[in-house]
């Protein structure tokens, strides 16, 4: 399945910025099952200086710096991405839970993995999360059928309010009252798996929303989006979205991976100046093919 992806981010301040340095997770990265065929962007005011790099991840990622006042910055990423589905999953297949826990711990080529079993920033190991997971995984059961039950409960246990919580609610906070976002939910899956002692990682990207069957689609009706993937020894990373209850196929488009939201931000960065509370306007199109027009302007 092709997509163009077109991401929109434009930060209006109350007063005059005199220079920032941002960060930017916004590049589509090449994964086994998803391809990038194009990417641009446009940048006003336009940077003093940019350039790009790998993460600690492996994520594209860029940085860039504005020295000339301003009052709005404007973001514009558009993305050609073509999206191979996942080869099928098959219940009882994996290795148990304990036996994937073990070897996570015990053969030293799995320590890349292994750094995603450890607390991060934003997701703390706890006794909450360990006794949350724990009905998902009674003994000798399959990892990825505990995966997936642990998947269907938080899908039914938690309620989707986009404002109950912020990037700054605490997980513990989260588990307690049951309700957040995408963000919220891939949390509390990792939380739950690293406090089994398995490992968890978060993925960022987008998803294409379907319109009701006769009504139009909406511009801008899309949004970034947020999963999870656990480690299993005879495939590797394995995708799950609680938000929707679906293992993530070629509707999904993958940004970037790292341990929690805070690795792989879609912009991050520092401003002098610019008053309190700026106004912030955020616009996605998914769209199949491509129809979608380019952004214009330079091809940083």
């Amino acid at each position: 399945m092709a997509y163009r992806v077109r991401h929109l981010t434009r930060y209006q301040f109350s007063e005059p910025v005199s220079l920032s340095h941002n960060l930017a997770w916004l590049q589509p990265r090449h994964t086994s099952a998803q391809t990038l065929a194009d990417f641009r962007w446009e940048i006003e005011p336009v940077p003093a200086i940019l350039f790009s790099r790998q993460d600690a991840h492996g994520n594209p990622v860029h940085y860039f710096e504005i020295l000339e006042p301003h009052r709005t910055l404007s973001i514009t990423c558009v993305s050609q991405v073509e999206v191979m589905p996942p080869l099928p999953l098959f219940a009882g297949v994996s290795l148990s839970w304990e036996e994937v826990r073990d070897a996570l711990v015990a053969a030293p080529e799995h320590f890349l993995e292994r750094q995603f079993l450890l607390d991060s920033p934003l997701v703390r190991r706890s006794t909450a999360l360990a006794q949350y997971a724990a009905p998902s995984f009674p003994p000798q059961r399959p990892l990825l059928d505990g995966v997936m039950d642990l998947m269907h409960r938080i899908h039914a246990d938690f309620a989707y309010r986009p404002r109950a919580t912020t990037i700054a609610t605490p997980l513990r906070e989260i588990l307690e009252k049951r309700q957040g976002v995408c963000q919220d939910f891939a949390h509390v899956a990792i939380g739950a798996l690293r406090s089994l002692g398995l490992a968890a990682r978060y993925v960022s990207g987008y998803l294409e929303t379907l319109p009701p069957p006769g009504r139009p689609r909406l511009v801008g009706a899309d949004a970034s989006h947020a999963w999870f993937a656990a480690w299993c020894p005879s495939l590797g990373w394995v995708e799950f979205d609680p938000t929707n209850n679906v293992i993530p196929a070629d509707r999904h488009i993958t940004l970037a991976w790292g341990r929690d939201y805070g690795d792989v931000p879609p912009l991050k960065g520092v401003v002098l100046g610019g008053g309190r509370n700026p106004l912030l306007e955020v616009s996605v199109d998914v769209l199949r093919g491509g129809t979608m027009e380019e952004a214009s302007g330079p091809n940083y």
